[in-house]
């Protein structure tokens, strides 16, 4: 029996975290890359969790606030309530933001 991959088109979602992923560090892209694979959905969650609250550390020098939002998207893999907020934020700074996420500005 043969198996025949279907390949589809990203959906929006994906295609904006691409778009933000391909401006982060090489190092922070592959383990974010990895991370999202669904299998690790506990890893996802503890890592989300350890940088949302990174995040609220951004006072020590080792931390910062760019930890927030990263956890926030990794958590959101999993769970929907975060899956819509993070959706509505990444349309947002692509309509208003383009240059954040590489694209051209439309001004």
């Amino acid at each position: 029996m043969t198996c025949s991959v279907v390949l589809t088109a990203p959906t929006e979602r994906e295609r904006r975290i691409g778009l933000l992923l391909a401006r982060a560090p090489h190092r922070l892209r592959g383990a974010v890359t990895w991370l999202r694979v669904p299998s690790r959905r506990h890893w996802r969650l503890l890592s989300g969790g350890l940088l949302i609250l990174g995040g609220f550390l951004f006072i020590l020098p080792f931390l910062g606030l760019w930890m927030l939002p990263l956890g926030m998207l990794l958590l959101s893999e999993d769970i929907a309530v975060l899956r819509r907020g993070v959706d509505r934020c990444l349309a947002y700074i692509e309509q208003n933001h383009p240059g954040w996420m590489g694209l051209p500005d439309q001004k």
